[in-house]
């Protein structure tokens, strides 16, 4: 017997790789799939004006339907965004970090770090490893691993994906309740981004969603507790399989 597959989809300027400890977990009990998103780890550039649709059309190709999505941040937006128009690909849909329908005062706060990564792209890519792994137990080769990653970047096509990132929940935010697959909302307790309240909220917005907040973690979940988050993955795709 076949096993079911899992997609992961990683965070803006990241790539597949940030999945391994994940998938290393995952690769007994299911096919697991890593694409890099367009603009992102082996794909070329991303053009002037990428979009939502664009991503999620860039890698709709290499998810085979009835696949489980599972997105991390930006991966989360282009997650839900297949959910909602290429339904026929996502049998489940997990957001690992993702943001939903920010607020007015969370909205200033990523179009500043957006500011900060036009004008100092360096200077933005170590803000980012700040807010993502201080105070944390991630071994010091793991986080210059992704400090790589992020400086490797074209920078057009960062800040392309970046805005994508910034304003695509304004997109999504109405037909959220339009996506009828069962979901998962995940995120960390100490994350500044894709808070617990915004991981609330997008449980709220879907029809069929329940939020799980994992204590003590920032926002690279899937780097920082891969196994936690596989465990709730797990347990959140069997109980599907069994409805």
């Amino acid at each position: 017997m076949s096993k079911p597959t899992v997609v992961l989809l990683h965070g803006v300027g990241l790539d597949h790789t940030m999945w391994e400890p994940t998938a290393a977990l995952l690769a007994d009990r299911f096919t697991v799939l890593t694409p890099d998103l367009p603009g992102h780890g082996t794909r070329p550039p991303a053009g002037d004006g990428v979009t939502l649709a664009g991503l999620a059309d860039g890698v709709a190709g290499e998810i085979p339907a009835g696949a489980h999505l599972v997105g991390f941040s930006l991966g989360a937006l282009v997650a839900q965004h297949l959910a909602l128009h290429r339904p026929e690909l996502v049998a489940t849909l997990t957001s690992v970090s993702s943001v939903c329908r920010r607020t007015a005062e969370e909205r200033a706060s990523v179009l500043a770090r957006l500011r900060t990564a036009e004008s100092d792209f360096a200077a933005s890519a170590t803000a980012s490893l700040k807010r993502w792994y201080d105070g944390t137990d991630v071994a010091a080769d793991q986080v210059a691993r992704t400090g790589a990653t992020l400086l490797a970047n074209d920078v057009g096509s960062f800040l392309g994906c970046y805005r994508v990132f910034a304003t695509a929940d304004v997109e999504l935010g109405p037909d959220l309740g339009s996506i009828a697959v069962p979901a998962l909302a995940v995120t960390g307790e100490n994350d500044p981004g894709s808070t617990p309240e915004m991981t609330r909220r997008l449980a709220a917005a879907l029809p069929d969603c329940r939020a799980v907040i994992v204590p003590e973690t920032r926002h690279m979940l899937p780097v920082e507790r891969p196994r936690a988050l596989v465990d709730h993955l797990t347990a959140f795709l069997g109980e599907c399989s069994h409805v």
